[in-house]
């Protein structure tokens, strides 16, 4: 898979701030790319260096495999988290004005305006003015007007603030579409549960450098730490005594009316089989499975500078 946006070695400073300090990143083509990082980390710097808003003090920033030009950004989509609408103009009119300011004909922006409406189910909102919305109606707004011009980038900057669980499961459901449909989705969020859902890949931005990146799934299965949960029927005591030598006991509650569980850290690969035949010869198993760290947990880690494995 191409990279659609390749950030080579990028920094940048504000007066004696560091915002980035040489960070790199890559940004596969039809991906929906997570930029995470606590407040201050750099993330909307390199948003906004991305999109030429800012430039780089050093490195640079390639769009399709050459140096990004002005002309690119008609390319790409942009909404940033801070947003504004011209509240005294009516939501149609607006919306029809920013749609002409990509470069859509008035006739086309009114079509595919028209069909985005519907598909929010906001077309009654079409002749009233902006101050009257809330302000989950205008992100809808500003949304629709971000990724109406069908650009082949699109970077959403905390998308889903301010939305509800309805809402904000709909504006999900829109982002894989597009990117489906072939567009690439860059997206900065503190919303970790977003993150496992929707995105393919994620750096980790933390004060001005990279300190994570790679494809979601990878990243939790590096950091998982060789934790597994097992249930099972019979003596537990026996059961313990039994694997204690092969592995760590971290948690264990047993029962005596269901299915008792266990949690153990294993610490070679090749000791699970016989952990499991270990398990099986002494009590009857109904489960063992691999613990995964949710995104929250390595994010919280990560930011600490702790390793997953540090704490169980």
């Amino acid at each position: 898979m191409s990279n659609i946006i390749t950030a080579e070695h990028i920094t940048k400073r504000f007066s004696a701030h560091t915002a980035l300090d040489d960070v790199s990143v890559e940004i596969p083509r039809g991906s929906v790319y997570g930029l995470l990082g606590p407040n201050g980390a750099g993330k909307t710097t390199l948003i906004r260096t991305i999109n030429r808003i800012t430039l780089p003090d050093e490195g640079r920033i390639l769009f399709d495999g050459k140096p990004i030009t002005q002309q690119d950004i008609f390319r790409i989509g942009y909404l940033p988290e801070e947003r504004g609408l011209y509240r005294k103009m009516k939501v149609g009119e607006q919306a029809l004005f920013l749609a002409q300011l990509k470069g859509l004909s008035h006739h086309e922006a009114l079509i595919r305006l028209k069909e985005w409406f519907t598909r929010f189910g906001i077309e009654e909102w079409w002749n009233k003015k902006v101050e009257d919305l809330s302000k989950g109606m205008a992100q809808k707004i500003q949304f629709i007007v971000t990724v109406l011009h069908k650009p082949e980038l699109l970077i959403f900057d905390e998308p889903f603030s301010g939305f509800d669980p309805i809402n904000a499961n709909l504006l999900k459901e829109e982002i894989l579409r597009l990117r489906d449909e072939g567009a690439t989705v860059i997206f900065s969020t503190h919303n970790m549960a977003s993150v496992e859902e929707i995105c393919d890949h994620i750096t980790l931005i933390n004060k001005s450098h990279n300190i994570l990146s790679g494809k979601v799934d990878d990243i939790r299965r590096a950091h998982g730490g060789n934790i597994f949960s097992v249930q099972y029927k019979g003596d537990g005591k026996a059961l313990i005594e039994r694997i204690s030598g092969v592995c760590e006991i971290i948690a264990h509650e047993e029962s005596t009316t269901g299915y008792s569980s266990l949690k153990v850290h294993i610490e070679r690969n090749e000791d699970v089989r016989s952990v499991v035949a270990l398990i099986n010869d002494t009590v009857e198993m109904r489960q063992f499975s691999e613990t995964i760290p949710s995104m929250n947990d390595i994010f919280i880690r990560a930011v600490n500078g702790e390793k997953i494995g540090d704490r169980r």
